[in-house]
């Protein structure tokens, strides 16, 4: 379980969204996310550590829900996981998703985009995570544009206008230098997300994650 909750943690703040427009007019329609009902993105993982590669899709619904203050469009993922929550209010791309029983049900809504921040911007996200055998772990991630407006060709596909996001995790309790990552995301304008790269390590918690995620249609 420790070596989990790390990596659904830092995951579930790297929005994979697919292709489907906001329900609003297309002047107001976001531009890193299509929601339109139907749509949907294959993705394919690749893990790093065994060189397994998994292929999933991610689907737009034509449903949506209200969770708290926002509403939020449905998406279904192939590989099994409880549907997927995305929101955009203003310029901010929400996600919102259970981490599962494993980690008591704990539910994170997150801000994975600011499609208007400046390069070097950044926001943060406080968690208090339930880990077996620890108790309560303070996590923080933090999300740092380090590009904007980039070129960026992902499965043979040259995408223009991609932001780059970085984000770092700290963990409270645990010495300096104790988590080493490297989490990198590419948002495309309408296609979402097209790239990632996730690595952790935690030794002291037996983490060792290293994953890569691109869109291949």
């Amino acid at each position: 379980m420790k070596k989990t909750f790390l990596a659904l943690l830092a995951l579930s703040i790297a929005g994979i969204s697919c292709k489907k427009s906001d329900a609003t007019t297309p002047e107001e329609a976001p531009k890193y996310m299509d929601l339109t009902a139907g749509t949907a993105s294959k993705y394919q993982l690749t893990n790093n550590l065994t060189a397994s590669v998994t292929i999933n899709t991610v689907t737009s619904t034509n449903r949506d829900s209200t969770i708290g203050s926002k509403v939020y469009h449905v998406f279904t993922n192939s590989n099994g996981t409880p549907n997927e929550y995305y929101n955009i209010t203003g310029n901010d791309y929400y996600t919102f998703r259970s981490l599962g029983a494993a980690l008591g049900n704990l539910t994170v809504e997150s801000i994975y985009l600011k499609d208007n921040a400046a390069v070097g911007a950044s926001w943060s996200l406080p968690v208090n995570v339930p880990v077996p055998g620890l108790g309560t772990v303070p996590v923080t991630l933090t999300n740092t544009i380090t590009e904007k407006g980039v070129s960026r060709t992902v499965n043979a596909v040259a995408y223009t206008g991609v932001i780059h996001i970085t984000t770092t995790i700290a963990v409270t309790g645990l010495p300096p230098g104790s988590v080493t990552s490297d989490i990198q995301s590419y948002y495309a304008p309408k296609a979402g997300l097209i790239e990632s790269k996730y690595k952790v390590s935690v030794p002291l918690l037996t983490v060792n994650v290293d994953q890569n995620t691109i869109l291949i249609q």
